[in-house]
């Protein structure tokens, strides 16, 4: 069963909850990172990357528009 991940209102989220939000493959985000179609993350430490909710929540807000 998979775990319910919701979007706090201000911080940072990492990896699984930006693809629980945003349904792509991992492969397909970091491409679309790398393109400039999805905000870049913030390195927290030299393993760990995190994304601006306000930014996952503007991408998500773009992409229910463009529909």
């Amino acid at each position: 069963m998979k775990k319910e991940l919701s979007l706090p209102t201000t911080g940072y989220v990492r990896m699984p909850a930006v693809l629980y939000h945003f349904p792509v493959s991992r492969s397909t985000w970091l491409a679309g990172v790398k393109s400039g179609h999805y905000p870049a993350g913030h390195k927290l430490s030299p393993r760990c990357t995190a994304w601006k909710v306000e930014d996952i929540r503007a991408l998500i807000e773009q992409q229910k528009e463009a529909v």
